[in-house]
Formats: structure tokens, C-alpha cells, sequence
């Protein structure tokens, strides 16, 4: 199955052809979702999109990594990464499942 990734513009199209705003509305709507869920993200909030799944920003320790190459150890400095945690119904669709009886 061919990968394929689905852009800014096309959710935008999606907006426009769905709910009837103007395709500068449109635009402009999922701009402002997408700048609200990093805004979230970025001081450290979790974001849940009920039935989607979770956005969790977890804060990493600093290590001592190996550079495979070489064997070489190179400190690893302490980071905040974020994690995406799919809902129970969105494994369920991903899957091809009837997604009843599950709660996310």
C-alpha cells in the first residue's frame, strides 16, 4: 500500500468542500486549530481530541548515548519530546473493528 501524506492545503480543501466556509475561511480555521493545539503543546499541556487520541509532551532525562559507528559515548542532553496516544476508537477504525463498547 502506497504511503501518502495529507497536507495543510488538503485539510483546508476538506474545511471548504465539508462545512461551505470560503476556502481563505477555511484555511484560516485550520491554521488557527493547529496553532492552538502547538500553543498547548508548547507550555507543556497534554491536548485530548475525544474519539482521536492524546498529544503529551514528556520531559526526557539527559543519558549517555553511543555513537553506533564508532562506539564512541556522546552525552545526551536533556529534552522535552511529544507523544502521540491514539484513543481505543481510532485503533479500532485503523484496524477495520466496529469500534462499540470502547472508550478512549
Amino acid at each position: 500500500m502506497p504511503q501518502r501524506t495529507i497536507t495543510r492545503a488538503e485539510l483546508s480543501e476538506a474545511v471548504y468542500q465539508r462545512i461551505g466556509l470560503s476556502r481563505t475561511e477555511s484555511a484560516a480555521l485550520v491554521e488557527l486549530v493547529l496553532k492552538e493545539i502547538s500553543d498547548r503543546l508548547a507550555h507543556g499541556e497534554t491536548v485530548k481530541l475525544s474519539s482521536f487520541g492524546s498529544f503529551v509532551v514528556r520531559d526526557k532525562g539527559a543519558r549517555v548515548g553511543r555513537n553506533p559507528k564508532t562506539g564512541i559515548e556522546v552525552p545526551i542532553d536533556p529534552r522535552r519530546v511529544m507523544v502521540f496516544k491514539p484513543s481505543n476508537i481510532l485503533k479500532a477504525r485503523i484496524n477495520g473493528q466496529a469500534a462499540d463498547g470502547f472508550d478512549d
